[in-house]
């Protein structure tokens, strides 16, 4: 067993290694998640230009997961084995590269391959990073890491609803390419800018931080090494074997499923109920998308923070989900709509990102070593299904509706309920306090 590392100087050099990685790995996930929900805002122009339904577009749009669920655990075994610098690197040089190349879309069948290669390329980077913080932050400070990394979503909803919004309109016909074909250059090409910038920046850990200091770097391995025993048996919880015979990593597979129905829901319909409740002027629409995405960056690092102060995680992530179950029940109401609807649905979004801050705090603390990166990517591959599901099912619901949304939004409500009840299910009422030597 490793001694503790004195506690001198332990905040500063985490704040040093938290100033250093959250802000970037925090910018290559709005570019990431962009990419993977810009074609809710290309939909209102492709469905002009290639004549897509809805029940098309929910299958192109939920099927880069499909990919994604393919090749996310092997991805991240490998990341765990070469390290997050050129893995990481990887996964943004092709992933932006497919994102562009998907200008060249012509018919639904180009749409649905398009977006399985996307997912095939991105496969890996949320999970990868979900494993890197593991490797620089202990425990008690992971949530709120995961929290302002993961804002980035929120942000990139923020930041991509009036970018892509003014990049529609104000590009339709330029060059003689559609708006949607340039938000989807326009979006594309900065990942793959940014993964070379990764190869040169990111570090795959303490030891190998030239910006830390020998102490430092002493501190930060010696804490992640006590933080890994601290939650370990023996060595067979290491492997990729015990993840998968672990019945809490399918347990919060099913929790991270009914989670990400209904932040799909938010991501990929969003910009169709704001057309059809409010205005259908593109650039009105990309500003008021922003509004549900502005509301959750707030919440979503203040539920993080108040989880790691207090230690407590399994309510941090119940009650923000049966908030957002009732935020789309009454979204689902059919009066009076427009603005209130916008309302009710900045609720369900902040208090979904709010669970999410938090989330990844739980199987975390459980796993370690290569168990770790196959735990990690078995929760977000099978949860991310619903990413396939939750669009695919929302658009033949919708269509069966005769357009309407207040079925599709009682349908994420259901999933956030059930969210809620089997995250106190699969954790237990006593969680185990993080050990601390500083106050």
């Amino acid at each position: 067993m490793h001694p503790p590392p004195s506690p001198a100087g332990e905040p500063a050099a985490y704040r040093k290694a938290a100033w250093r990685l959250v802000p970037f790995l925090f910018f290559c996930y709005i570019l990431a998640y962009l990419d993977r929900v810009n074609v809710g805002f290309a939909k209102l122009q492709m469905s002009r230009d290639l004549g897509l339904g809805d029940i098309a577009y929910g299958t192109g749009a939920g099927i880069f997961f499909i990919g994604y669920l393919l090749f996310e655990v092997p991805s991240n075994i490998i990341l765990s084995k070469v390290g997050a610098r050129i893995w990481i690197a990887r996964i943004m040089i092709t992933w932006g590269i497919v994102a562009s190349l998907q200008l060249f879309v012509s018919d639904e069948h180009a749409f649905y391959l398009l977006r399985f290669l996307l997912g095939v390329a991105e496969a890996g980077f949320f999970p990868g990073i979900i494993l890197y913080l593991t490797i620089w932050f202990p425990s008690e400070y992971r949530a709120r890491m995961v929290a302002w990394f993961m804002t980035a979503v929120a942000i990139a909803g923020v930041v991509g609803g009036p970018v892509s919004g003014a990049i529609l309109e104000a590009m339709d016909g330029f060059g003689g390419l559609q708006g949607w074909q340039w938000l989807f250059v326009l979006e594309g090409l900065p990942s793959a800018a940014m993964g070379v910038v990764v190869l040169f920046y990111l570090d795959d850990s303490p030891r190998d931080a030239s910006w830390l200091d020998t102490e430092e770097k002493d501190l930060l391995m010696r804490r992640a090494a006590l933080d890994g025993e601290r939650r370990l048996g023996g060595a067979e919880e290491h492997t990729a074997g015990y993840a998968m015979k672990n019945p809490k990593v399918w347990g919060f597979s099913g929790v991270y499923f009914l989670v990400v129905m209904g932040l799909y829901g938010i991501s990929f319909w969003l910009p169709q109920i704001i057309g059809d409740t409010i205005t259908s002027d593109e650039r009105a629409i990309g500003w008021i998308s922003a509004i549900p995405w502005l509301a959750a960056a707030v919440t979503m690092v203040l539920n993080g923070v108040h989880s790691d102060r207090s230690g407590e995680r399994r309510w941090h992530v119940a009650a923000p989900c049966l908030v957002a179950a009732t935020a789309f029940a009454l979204s689902a109401m059919p009066q009076p709509g427009g603005w209130y609807g916008i309302v009710a649905l900045s609720v369900a979004t902040a208090s979904i990102m709010s669970a999410l801050s938090c989330f990844w705090s739980l199987p975390s603390s459980m796993l370690g070593g290569t168990a770790a990166a196959a735990g990690i990517a078995v929760i977000n591959s099978f949860g991310n299904i619903a990413g396939y599901v939750s669009p695919e099912l929302a658009g033949r619901i919708r269509e069966s509706a005769g357009d309407r949304m207040e079925p599709v939004l009682a349908m994420f409500s259901l999933s956030l309920l059930l969210a809620a009840f089997a995250t106190l299910a699969v954790t237990p009422v006593k969680q185990p306090q993080s050990n601390t030597w500083y106050q």
